[in-house]
């Protein structure tokens, strides 16, 4: 949430201009996922932008891969007629979203050939559009295959089809284009070079503010598959109030055995789904400075310790966001000491599979939102002793900031660092923290707009998973935990921190979108990691959670 602060009434950056992303590559380098990456990133920063996919468009009008004309990919004479309409059809779509008052375009098409590309520029450029071109590389036929069999396979042309078919289909579709394939040499126009999705970036001409944001994005984003994990952290003593920095209560530290138990056995299911060892892949987990926060993960470092004493673990110490955490190794100091009912009866032999390291890091970026002068209050008591703010604090709960405290949007500033963290990290990661901090994360990685993200219901006791993929982002929410500080039926002081709403508080919004959660069931996890990791969207309706007041419930958007 870096360029709201730089935008007009109109929702453009003044300073910017309009922009056109135009995409070049062979199949399988990556483009797609570049593209979606960058639209949820220029979107979060209030950018309008859109991604126009000629693969999409062209799959509506025309149909999958097995209703095409065999010769459709080899951009052989006879069908040059059927790919200038879709063509001409995709280029109209970049005319109507400038039209309509979008900012940027990313087009999302191989454009191999230097005619084509040149041409297409030419017409933007004589309408005051800025042209960028992008240009996705690879010679490393890993990267190629892995993509292949993970993304172009699972895509809707291959619906039904067997896997091995598929990449047989592709790779002679790759071969089509190969042919005709022009690199991108010339330098009429500014333009950035990924070379295997990150390994290596080649700039030319890039100007302005907006084109120097979108090439620090690209600086920072891979294409590895990795699973990211939601929770909140356990109760703590003292609930009420922000200042206050106290360890986890007795069902705090039964809720982080829980939640290490559950993450653990979740993620080994999911791995295994894909053909994967889940000791042989790293475990990171990010928490807040919090006590609270980061005496959650101690079950996870316990474990391991005492299960794989001759692997390495590590914790990183407090660091500035850019600086990379030196790690050591784990020791237990007294201020993370879980208590004797969380660190015994533990057996080894019902542990799931552990991760070849586990890696903790606390991030200060991370604290959960300053609720200002209502520190410690009901949400009576705000309405009573400050009605004002109450009041204009219901009618727009992202952007109004109490005295002395943060409004969502503060904070989304202050993660922005973290996101790129985010996007940067190849190993699974599990985020430990706040409901205000797991609200912003989330709704960024599955492409909430900003009004909605006070209103995401984080419950204390639910898992939400998180898949980033070429073709929309995959999430479920399991849940796991019914003990103390779970939001549900009866005594609210027993389930529900009354006094600090400003932090767990979700405000009702009338036609949010409401998407439910799965129940820890065996049988339900094992389909839903089938699904995912067929890259398919899955979403089972069931009622969401009772708590007042209406909520949202975060499972999938793609």
């Amino acid at each position: 949430m870096v360029a709201p602060l730089y935008t007009t009434a109109s929702g453009l950056l003044f300073h910017a201009g309009k922009i056109l992303v135009v995409t070049i590559g062979l199949p399988a380098r990556g483009k797609t996922h570049i593209s979606r990456a960058l639209e949820r990133y220029l979107r979060w920063m209030g950018v309008k932008t859109q991604v126009v996919s000629l693969g999409d468009y062209r799959r509506k009008t025309l149909g999958g891969a097995q209703k095409l004309p065999p010769d459709y990919f080899t951009l052989e004479p006879r069908t040059m007629a059927l790919r200038k309409k879709v063509s001409d059809g995709c280029e109209k779509l970049l005319w109507d979203y400038f039209e309509s008052g979008g900012q940027v375009v990313i087009y999302d098409a191989n454009n191999g050939t230097r005619a084509a590309r040149q041409a297409l520029a030419e017409k933007f450029d004589k309408a005051g559009i800025h042209v960028v071109m992008l240009e996705s590389l690879c010679d490393n036929n890993e990267i190629i295959e892995r993509n292949i069999r993970s993304v172009k396979i699972s895509s809707p042309d291959y619906k039904n089809w067997d896997p091995d078919k598929a990449v047989e289909d592709y790779y002679t579709r790759i071969r089509g284009h190969e042919k005709y394939y022009e690199t991108l040499e010339e330098r009429t126009w500014p333009y950035i070079k990924i070379i295997n999705v990150g390994e290596k970036i080649i700039l030319n001409n890039i100007q302005g503010y907006l084109q120097s944001r979108i090439v620090f994005f690209l600086m920072n984003i891979h294409n590895k598959f990795r699973t990211i994990y939601f929770a909140r952290s356990g109760q703590s003593l003292i609930e009420h109030s922000y200042k206050a920095d106290s360890d986890l209560s007795p069902a705090g530290w039964e809720y982080a055995e829980k939640l290490k138990d559950f993450v653990l056995e979740r993620r080994a299911k999911s791995i295994e789904q894909r053909g994967l060892n889940p000791t042989d892949r790293k475990l990171v987990i990010w928490t807040s400075t919090r006590r609270r926060a980061h005496h959650t993960a101690w079950p996870f470092v316990a474990t391991s310790n005492q299960s794989q004493s001759s692997i390495p673990m590590q914790i990183a110490p407090v660091q500035p966001i850019s600086a990379e955490p030196a790690a050591i190794t784990a020791t237990s100091p007294d201020s993370m000491q879980p208590s004797e009912s969380a660190a015994s009866g533990v057996t080894l032999k019902n542990w799931p599979p552990m991760p070849s390291m586990v890696k903790v890091v606390e991030k200060p970026q991370m604290l959960e939102i300053n609720p200002g002068i209502w520190d410690g209050l009901s949400p009576e008591q705000a309405k009573k002793y400050y009605p004002e703010d109450w009041d204009r604090f219901t009618k727009d709960p992202y952007s109004y900031r109490a005295p002395r405290a943060e409004s969502y949007h503060d904070l989304s500033v202050r993660l922005e660092p973290v996101l790129i963290e985010l996007e940067r990290e190849q190993e699974d990661l599990l985020i430990i923290g706040h409901a205000s901090v797991i609200r912003c994360l989330l709704a960024y990685l599955i492409g909430l707009p900003a009004s909605e993200i006070p209103a995401i219901e984080i419950a204390r006791g639910d898992l939400l998973e998180v898949v980033p993929a070429s073709y929309g982002v995959h999430s479920h929410a399991f849940h796991f935990w019914d003990g103390p500080g779970r939001r549900g039926d009866g005594d609210i002081l027993d389930v529900k921190d009354a006094n600090n709403f400003y932090e767990n508080y979700a405000e009702s919004t009338k036609g949010k979108r409401k998407v439910a959660i799965e129940e820890n069931e065996t049988e339900a996890l094992e389909a839903a990691a089938r699904e995912m990791y067929k890259q398919q969207a899955v979403q089972n309706q069931m009622p969401p959670v009772s708590s007042p007041p209406p909520t949202i419930n975060v499972q999938e958007q793609l």
